[in-house]
């Protein structure tokens, strides 16, 4: 005999959302859609406030790319380095040629890239973007809440380094039901795709005095990272990974998460 398995999942409430839920139940999950992320755009362009041009673009999400190409926006001659497939796919998409995408998904990924220490996507053209970006004019296009390894990386490397915010992540009002199923004991498992999903969640629970209830109800479950990062991020705040996937995607996350809680639920 077999029971539901709850997932819950915090993807912003778009299509990521409506495309996590579609997945986890071809996977046999119920979800539990929370989505702890909105995004606000700035409307600011890469390299607008600049005397000179970039040699160098690093794009760093999907919702990123969406963004620079509804507004019109290209690299013109600028390599272009995207971190993960989603967004580099997303790059493609626009249109435009992507020169760069770490073997790692992350910051420290690429950081690791541009210093020779990692191998390089196959089929990727990498003439113009060679490990040694010193002296080059770096320009990184991403959210509010990047990470300082891929600014204090390139720095570190000698590349002349500024940063765009293409958007800012909030927390949408009423978010937190999840933390509250949490506290009582009904989730199965949970996927944070992020450092903010988890702290955010966090931030839920704190308004609703939960919070301890709630890790204590995830550390019962089963909680999936997208990656090292966001696992650093939950096991500073108590909460226990069980499951980080080689591939930093959404749909690894959740393959891994169902794969590992399902056996739990047979009686």
């Amino acid at each position: 005999m077999t029971r539901e398995c709850r997932v819950a999942v915090f993807r912003p409430d778009d299509e990521r959302t409506v495309e996590a839920v579609e997945l986890l139940e071809s996977l046999g999950a119920t979800p539990v859609p929370d989505p702890m992320l909105a995004v606000e755009p700035t409307g600011a362009l890469p390299g607008a406030d600049d005397d000179a041009a970039p040699d160098v673009v690093v794009l760093t999400s999907k919702t990123g790319v969406e963004l620079l190409a509804e507004a019109g926006w290209t690299p013109g001659d600028a390599a272009l380095a995207c971190i993960g497939p989603l967004t580099a796919d997303a790059a493609r998409e626009a249109g435009w040629t992507v020169d760069l995408v770490p073997g790692e998904y992350t910051s420290s990924g690429l950081v690791a890239e541009l210093d020779g220490e990692a191998e390089r996507e196959p089929n990727v053209r990498t003439d113009s973007f060679p490990p040694d970006v010193g002296d080059r004019r770096v320009e990184v296009a991403r959210s509010d809440h990047g990470s300082d390894v891929l600014l204090d990386g390139l720095c570190e490397a000698g590349a002349a380094v500024s940063e765009t915010v293409l958007y800012r992540l909030v927390r949408p009002e009423g978010s937190g039901q999840s933390s509250v199923m949490a506290a009582g004991g009904e989730l199965d498992a949970a996927c944070f795709t992020s450092s903010l999903t988890v702290e955010n969640f966090l931030a839920a629970a704190d308004e609703r005095g939960v919070r301890s209830e709630a890790i204590a109800g995830l550390n019962r479950a089963v909680v999936g990272a997208i990656g090292e990062p966001t696992r650093e991020t939950a096991a500073a705040h108590g909460i226990r990974v069980d499951v980080v996937p080689e591939n930093a995607t959404f749909e690894a996350l959740a393959t891994a998460v169902v794969e590992e809680a399902a056996p739990t639920y047979h009686e």
